[in-house]
C-alpha cells in the first residue's frame, strides 16, 4: 500500500531545508538515493543535481560522485556524501553551495526501497539496458551481460553495482543513463490526464520539498513533449582528480576544486 512509503509524510524526516526561491524560472533540485538500510545516519549512494529552466525547456543533470574530498561546514574535510549522514539535504545543499557556489532551491529523497515501485510506476514495461559484463557483488542478485529489459528491483541492482574496473564511475554513468530513460518514459504517458495518478503512486518513496502545483508543471512538460533533450555532467571532470588516502576518512577523490567549480557553473549557465 501507498502507506506502507518510508516517506508518506514529506517534511518530517529532515531539519528544514533552507534552499533559496527559483530564480528567472531556472530550478536546481538535488536528487538523493538514499542507501539506508535503517540507521538513523545513511549516507547517499547517488546525488544529483537537476537543473530546468522553465523558459528555454533545457533540462540538465549533474552528477556528483560521493567520494569527492570536500569541506563540509561543521564537520572539516570529507567525503561530499557524509554531509547527508551528518545533516540530511540541508547540510548537503550548504556544503555545495560553499565548495561550488551554486544555489540549490529544492530537494527529493529517494529511499532505495521505493525505487523500484517508482521505476515500475513509470516503466511498467521495464527499461531495456545493456548490460556490460555479469553483476552480481553486493546487489543481491545475477544480472547476466547482454541487451535485456529490467524492471524495478534488477534496474536498483544495475544502478548500485561498484565492483569492476570502473567502480564508482561506472555507476554514476549508469545512473545517468537510466534517469534519461525514465524521463523518455514518463514523456511515452502522452496524457496530462495521467499526472496526479503517477505522482500519488510516487509520493510515499520521495520526500521532497517541492510543492504539489511546481510537480504538475514540471510533470506537464514532461508529459506534453515540452522538455527538451536532457544535456549532463558528471564531477569531478576527467583529469582533475587524484585517489588519495587520509586518516579517517579513507579513499577519496581529491579534486582541483576552482577546475570543478568552474565546470559546474559554466554549465548550469550556458556558457
Amino acid at each position: 500500500m501507498a502507506s506502507d512509503g518510508k516517506f508518506a509524510d514529506d517534511g518530517t524526516t529532515f531539519e528544514q531545508f533552507q534552499g533559496s526561491l527559483p530564480n528567472n524560472g531556472e530550478v536546481n533540485m538535488l536528487l538523493l538515493g538514499s542507501d539506508s538500510r535503517g540507521e538513523k545516519h545513511s549516507r547517499t549512494d547517488s546525488i544529483l543535481i537537476a537543473h530546468y529552466d522553465s523558459k528555454s525547456k533545457h533540462p540538465k543533470i549533474v552528477s556528483l560522485m560521493r567520494d569527492m574530498y570536500v569541506d563540509i561546514p561543521g564537520h572539516g574535510k570529507q567525503k561530499l556524501n557524509a554531509a547527508y549522514a551528518f545533516g540530511g539535504p540541508e547540510l548537503l545543499r550548504q556544503t555545495i553551495k560553499q565548495n561550488f557556489d551554486i544555489d540549490i532551491n529544492y530537494y527529493a529523497v529517494v529511499d532505495f526501497e521505493g525505487f523500484s515501485k517508482i521505476v515500475d510506476t513509470i516503466a511498467p514495461d521495464g527499461i531495456e539496458v545493456t548490460v556490460p559484463h555479469d553483476m552480481s557483488s553486493g546487489i543481491g542478485m545475477t544480472l547476466h551481460k547482454g541487451t535485456q529489459v529490467l524492471h524495478g528491483e534488477q534496474l536498483l541492482g544495475y544502478v548500485r553495482f561498484r565492483h569492476d574496473n570502473m567502480s564508482d564511475f561506472g555507476r554514476v554513468q549508469r545512473q545517468q543513463e537510466v534517469v534519461l530513460k525514465l524521463k523518455d518514459e514518463a514523456a511515452s504517458l502522452n496524457s496530462v490526464f495521467k499526472i496526479p495518478k503517477l505522482l500519488g503512486v510516487m509520493d510515499p518513496y520521495i520526500d521532497t520539498n517541492l510543492d504539489t502545483k511546481s510537480m504538475m508543471l514540471l510533470a506537464k512538460d514532461v508529459v506534453t513533449g515540452n522538455m527538451k533533450d536532457v544535456q549532463s555532467l558528471r564531477l569531478p571532470l576527467d583529469g582533475s582528480f587524484e585517489n588519495k588516502t587520509y586518516s579517517g576518512v579513507g579513499m577519496v577523490l581529491d579534486i582541483d576544486l576552482d577546475k570543478n567549480k568552474e565546470a559546474l557553473q559554466e554549465f548550469l549557465n550556458d556558457k
